[in-house]
């Protein structure tokens, strides 16, 4: 292992924890923006998609508030702030290995940190990997809305139908969070399984998390939520077709947690360098449903 470093980084005056992984001197920097927002991934980085530090230097941000990097929120967040904490990132990191630009990988809530870095800062990017795209949040939740009702028993129908999935609603994080178990319960949003245990797992043994991390990663990610949503449902890129770097799309076929239907809609009108893949296993999580098939797919991508 050439480099192997768990420490916290001050971003902006917020102490976040930062993994550096890799095994070969002077590989290109790729880095990881997980899902949420406030949902940590480090372990699940580290177990599934071990086999791209041979390529790569492999950076996992845990973003201010989220798993390790967790603090009490006091007044406003918003996405600027996570925009602004990964500027200051991508600059140290860029500096710090002597390159120039590097890879970008975003998850779910992390891909509208990625597509937003591109547009704002496309010199530094060489490639933006999208996996659980955001394209339209508004219309991704409606879609994820009528998926939870069509599988809806009567009892959960009952209380659906009393939703208002703009989320704009004094209930409105409790539709959200019962919506969301409706579409995990059916298989909509982890291929094949009706709940996140396998996602969990990977926290439990990981030597890098302890049981106070694990629950600090669950008051982050629902703090993130109730501070961010509001924002993110104003997320829509369907009017940008530009971008200043390549862009590559993996989205599960099944994906009906963030509509991989809209991702592809949206990818066909863009104009920029792209390329699509679709993984036939996976519903909102390709990166760990299929991370051999991931995992060998960059390499070889971005060899």
């Amino acid at each position: 292992m050439f480099i192997n470093e768990q420490s916290k980084m001050n971003l902006n005056g917020v102490p976040q924890f930062v993994s550096i992984r890799g095994e070969k001197k002077e590989a290109p920097l790729l880095v990881y923006l997980h899902g949420g927002p406030g949902d940590a991934a480090l372990p699940l980085v580290m177990k599934y998609n071990k086999m791209l530090e041979q390529q790569f230097t492999v950076v996992v941000w845990e973003q201010r508030g989220a798993g390790k990097s967790y603090y009490k929120f006091i007044g406003p967040v918003t996405i600027d702030d996570f925009l602004n904490d990964l500027h200051v990132l991508v600059n140290y990191l860029l500096s710090r290995f002597q390159q120039n630009s590097l890879y970008l990988i975003g998850h779910s809530w992390g891909s509208i940190l990625g597509l937003r870095f591109v547009e704002a800062y496309p010199e530094l990017v060489r490639t933006y990997i999208g996996c659980g795209q955001v394209v339209n949040m508004r219309q991704s939740s409606k879609t994820a809305y009528e998926y939870a009702l069509a599988h809806a028993d009567k009892k959960s129908l009952e209380k659906l139908r009393g939703i208002d999935c703009s989320y704009q609603t004094d209930s409105w994080l409790n539709d959200l969070l019962f919506v969301t178990r409706q579409v995990v319960r059916h298989k909509g949003s982890l291929y094949g399984r009706t709940n996140y245990n396998d996602l969990v797992i990977p926290f439990l043994f990981s030597p890098y998390y302890t049981l106070p991390d694990l629950i600090r990663r669950q008051k982050g990610s629902l703090q993130a939520i109730q501070y961010l949503w509001q924002e993110v449902m104003q997320t829509d890129f369907e009017g940008q077709t530009h971008y200043g770097a390549p862009l590559i799309f993996i989205e599960g076929r099944y994906d009906s947690h963030v509509s991989s239907a809209l991702v592809k809609n949206y990818f066909d009108r863009i104009e920029t360098e792209k390329q699509f893949y679709w993984f036939e296993n996976s519903c909102h999580f390709p990166q760990w449903s299929e991370s051999e098939r991931f995992n060998k797919l960059l390499c070889d991508l971005l060899a």
